[in-house]
Parts: structure tokens; C-alpha cells; sequence
């Protein structure tokens, strides 16, 4: 049998978590003026989402499923890196210039997936609790993308609505657990049953019922 203490501190716990979501503040994941403003934002020539990605080798033709965010400024030393809105990293993968964290968030009552990708300096590890006002990452530095190539000055952002795909850890990337649909999206249909325009779903401060 349930006390009625336990009880209250159950529905004390349900409260604060409706609560947080209720309130999930959803900012740029860069620094700016106005992080709520989007027209901050500064995208790559190449970097819109829905924008149709030419075959590669190996990587067949497909749609960008997120949005490839320039530097905002000149800083190439310490250009951080912000999660969207609070959430728990879920994943983390470190190997060089495809390093990337995936965070999972509740927001108006949605539960959404953020992705980083080709970041650095990485600041948190999975499990961790992370805020808009915390660094999480930054922008590759000059050394990083002389050895990268300098394609890589931004990072690649994307909003799933639905969970990434669980994978087994590797030794190199011992808290990589989860993996996105980044080239899996090979029609418009495949691209908007995972994926929200990051832009729209910033400019909308999450999603709407």
C-alpha cells in the first residue's frame, strides 16, 4: 500500500516535471543579441533544410535534415556551443570531425531530439541535465579545421520527432548509443516523418498542438 506521503511526493515529482515542460525555454544554440531572435541565424550556402544533397561515394542522394549554422562571428577560439532548450544528453560521439551530442527534450508537452554535430571541445557527457544558458560544445578552432578541412566552420543542427535509432557502443565511442536519420531521409515523405525545420521549430519556441 502507497502512503500518503510517498503519494504526495509522487505527485510533487509529476508536478515540477509538467511544470519544467511548460515552461522549456527554447533559445538560438549560439551566442547573439537576442537568442530568441531567428533572423540571428546565418546558414551555410548549402545548409537549408530539405535542401536535396548530391550522391557521394558510398552515401547515396538524399535531404539535408537539419540546417548548417555559420560561426556568428570571428571568434576562433572559443565559439560555444548552446543546447536549444533544457534536456538530457542521451548520446555523445567524440571521434574527430563527425563528433556529436543528441539531447532529448520535453517541450510544450512534446518530446523532441536535438542533434550537434561537427563540434568540439565537448563539455558534458551522457546522463548529463543541460541548460540553454550552459556551453555544451563550440565551433571547431583554427587548428581543428586545418586538420578537418575548413567545409566543417559550422555545425549541422537537427530536431527529430522522433527517438533516433538505439546502436551498439564502440570502443572509440564509448557513449555513442544512439544514431539519427541523417542519410536515411530519401524523400520528402521519409524527411518530415523524423524531422522538424529547425528554424521553424526555433521561430515557434518548440512545437504547437
Amino acid at each position: 500500500m502507497i502512503s500518503q506521503v510517498n503519494t504526495g511526493v509522487i505527485l510533487t515529482i509529476v508536478l515540477l516535471q509538467i511544470n519544467i515542460s511548460l515552461q522549456a525555454n527554447v533559445l538560438l544554440p549560439f551566442d547573439a543579441i537576442d537568442r530568441y531572435e531567428v533572423s540571428e541565424i546565418r546558414l551555410t550556402n548549402i545548409g537549408q533544410f530539405a535542401q536535396k544533397r548530391k550522391a557521394r561515394p558510398n552515401i547515396p542522394e538524399h535531404y539535408h535534415t537539419g540546417i548548417d549554422i555559420k560561426r556568428p562571428g570571428n571568434n576562433y577560439d572559443c565559439e560555444y556551443i548552446y543546447p536549444v532548450a533544457a534536456g538530457i544528453v542521451i548520446s555523445k560521439r567524440t571521434d574527430e570531425a563527425y563528433a556529436n551530442l543528441i539531447i532529448e527534450h520535453n517541450i510544450n508537452g512534446f518530446k523532441v531530439w536535438s542533434l550537434y554535430e561537427h563540434i568540439a571541445g565537448i563539455k558534458v557527457k551522457t546522463g548529463d541535465r543541460v541548460e540553454p544558458s550552459k556551453p555544451i560544445a563550440r565551433f571547431m578552432n583554427k587548428d581543428e579545421l586545418n586538420r578537418y578541412g575548413w567545409q566543417f566552420d559550422h555545425f549541422h543542427l537537427e530536431i527529430m520527432k522522433v527517438k533516433p535509432q538505439p546502436i551498439q557502443s564502440a570502443a572509440k565511442t564509448p557513449e555513442r548509443f544512439f544514431n539519427s536519420y541523417t542519410l536515411a531521409c530519401y524523400t520528402l515523405q521519409d524527411l518530415h516523418k523524423y524531422y522538424i525545420d529547425p528554424v521553424e521549430f526555433l521561430k515557434n519556441k518548440g512545437l504547437k498542438r
